[in-house]
Order: C-alpha cells, then structure tokens, then sequence
C-alpha cells in the first residue's frame, strides 16, 4: 500500500468545469439555458407621477430663520415713493416671451390688451414692504399729495385693499383717453387739481349731469347712499328714488324696448358697476374712483390666494424663495444658453409659458411683485435662512 498522495487528490479545491453555454449544442436549446437560476427581485412600487400644481415637499424639517429680511429691495438707490412706485410698476408684469411662448396670437393681445385696460396704481402696503419706514412712507405721501405728483384714492370692498396711489399724470392721462366730453375733462381735472389732497368730492362742485357722466364712466362713486337697490324695486312709487324711471312707466313700455328694462344705463342707476347713479339731493359726498378698478383688484387677490396655496403644499408653510418661484413660474425652462441648445434640438425642456397658471390666469404676473404685496398684506414673511438664501413664510 502506498502513503504517497498527491495534493490534486486529496484537496477539496476543484477546478472549475467549463461553461456548458459557450458549448455549442445540437439540440436546439439555449446557450443559456445551463446557467443557474435565480429568483427575481422583489422591487418597491414605484412612486405615481405627481402633477404640478401636487409637486413633492423637498423639505422636511423647518428652514434655519437667521432673523427677518426688513426690505425686499436690493437696489439701495431706491429711497422715496416716487422712485418705489415707478420700480413697483416696471416689475409688475413679466415680459412676453419672444419663443416658445405657448400662445397664439389672439391670445398674446389679449394678455396685451388686459394689461393696458388696468388703472396703473400702486397700493401702499406694497410701499411699506419696500421702503419699511410707514412713518416716513405716510409723510411723503402727504407732501406728494399737496404738491399734486401723486394722488390717494380710497378703495374699498374685494377684500378691503385699503388705499392706492397713482400718479397725478397718469391720472389726467387716464381721464383725457376717456370718452367724456371735452369741456367735462377740461372742468374735472380742473377741480382735481384744486383739491390735490381729497378723496372725496362735495355734491356742491359737481353739477348733476356731470356726476352721472362722471360714474357711469367710473371715476366717482356714492360714497353716502340713503338708498338701496331694493328700494328701487320694493314699491311702484318708489322706483323713481333710485332709477331715471319708475315701475310704473316700466310697465306701460312695450316688451323688447330699453323702457321695458328701464331705459339706458339701468345697471348703473340700480347700484351695479358704480356704486348706484342716485339722483343727488345734496346729501353726502361723491368718492373718487378709477375705471377698471374691479379687474385690478380681483387679480391682485387672485394671485394673493395662489401665493399663500403654494407655500401650503410644504410641510410648516414655508419655502425657500428660489423654490417658491420655479412654482410660481410654473417649472418653465430657464432662458441661458443651454436649453436653448436643447430647443434647437428640438428636445423637451420644460412646460410652455402659455400653459401655466401664471399666464392662463394671471396674465404673467410677475413673482417679484406678488410677493411684495403679500409682504406689505401682512400675508408672508421673508427671512434669511443663512445657507439657502432667502425664505418665505406664511402668517
């Protein structure tokens, strides 16, 4: 018997057999079919697509607050109301984008032509925000006033905006583009410019005829009403209270004639759009108002409203203000260099501007301008996170 062993025989280590697969074979299988199986991984549900307006919260914890931004401006030339309210109005709207816009041409005037129709007035909150001095801003104001550059116009439901300013030229402009007659704009500028400081007008200035040209066209309301509209339809005898015509004579007119509906200007004498054209009896005074201020004001408390929802979809209501304004904006591409290599590609970069909300109902009001009326609203606050930039927060 021999005690000689090799290690080959003795060893546990085997040489590892040739790959069956790489054999070619006869018999029709699969090169692959000798390799050893394995089961499949359990992979996790992927998440769903989230939408938009449903973006995910990045943000789990609160954002560091090193302590309040006082102004949102980072001009520091800009120091009194007149040089604020020309920067206010220039960052209003977002420029009409030159490709890619998302909108055709009917809609591009129409974005045009809204924008035009709206008064061009500036609330003082927003001037609080920027300058953050509400003494010395109500100071200024009051010596613009009094030497006619701006004018102070009191605003009141939709939402209790307070008050406006606009600027004593763009007023005159506003009233000499009006259709009113020429004598009429001659003698109410004349009387505007008489009482620079005044909200409110004396039924002893303004002759009858004049008043109801003067708020059909939007420039003054009621400001004291005894009446109701229900009064004008509550009793036949007392229709002629608060209309040019009573039920009486609305019912002896004939069906399908301006009579029949009370004559031309209706709404106007029945209180809508105006504040209620009242026979003036010299009691109470006319307040001054501007054309188009409704649209101006249901905008601005629209894009309010969208604001504050945004900054809800994060946890603790606050968002850093970079992130707040790609949702603002809608997630669009950026305008540089390198996405438009990609449009020239003819890659997808982003959503369309005319596809946002921003432009479909906003008109493209720009995110500067939004949030500084909701800083002087008392809505949001922004403050300086440390690292990020700033943030903002809902109140």
């Amino acid at each position: 018997m021999s005690f000689k062993a090799s290690a080959a025989h003795s060893s546990r280590i085997k040489k590892p057999s040739k790959v069956q697969a790489f054999k070619r074979s006869s018999t029709g299988l699969s090169p692959y079919s000798s390799l050893p199986r394995r089961k499949p991984l359990q992979r996790a549900a992927t998440k769903p697509e989230t939408h938009d307006d449903e973006e995910e919260d990045y943000f789990g914890d609160r954002l560091d607050d090193v302590g309040l931004i006082e102004t949102l401006v980072t001009d520091l030339s800009l120091r009194d109301v007149s040089q604020a309210i020309l920067y206010i109005k220039e960052r209003m709207w977002t420029q009409m984008p030159e490709r890619a816009a998302g909108m055709n041409s009917t809609r591009i005037a129409e974005v045009l032509n809204f924008r035009a129709s709206l008064p061009q007035i500036v609330t003082i909150s927003h001037l609080q925000a920027l300058l953050n001095s509400p003494t010395a801003v109500e100071k200024e104001i009051a010596e613009l006033s009094r030497g006619g550059a701006v004018r102070k116009i009191k605003v009141d439901g939709r939402g209790s905006m307070g008050e406006v300013l606009i600027l004593v030229k763009d007023l005159d402009h506003m009233i000499t583009q009006s259709d009113l007659d020429q004598n009429l704009k001659e003698r109410f500028m004349k009387l505007l410019h008489e009482n620079p400081t005044a909200v409110t007008m004396s039924r002893s200035k303004v002759s009858d005829e004049d008043a109801k040209l003067l708020m059909h066209k939007g420039f003054l309301t009621s400001s004291n009403s005894k009446w109701t509209t229900t009064d004008a339809f509550s009793r036949p005898g007392d229709g002629s209270r608060g209309t040019m015509t009573s039920l009486n004579s609305i019912s002896k007119a004939a069906s399908g004639s301006l009579g029949a509906v009370g004559g031309q200007g209706a709404v106007h004498a029945a209180g809508g759009s105006g504040g209620g054209i009242k026979t003036p009896s010299g009691i109470g005074d006319f307040s001054l108002a501007l054309p188009t201020t409704g649209p101006f004001l249901k905008l601005l408390s629209n894009a309010r409203s969208h604001l504050l929802s945004l900054l809800s979809k994060s946890k603790f209501r606050e968002a850093p203000e970079s992130l707040l304004r790609q949702r603002w904006d809608g997630g669009i591409a950026a305008d540089d260099a390198a996405n438009a290599a990609r449009r020239n590609r003819g890659e997808f970069i982003g959503v369309l501007p005319g596809r946002t909300r921003k432009w479909k109902q906003f008109y493209g009001i720009s995110f500067e301008w939004v949030l500084g009326e909701c800083v002087g609203a008392g809505l949001v606050e922004v403050f300086d996170t440390g690292s990020i930039g700033r943030g903002v927060r809902a109140l």
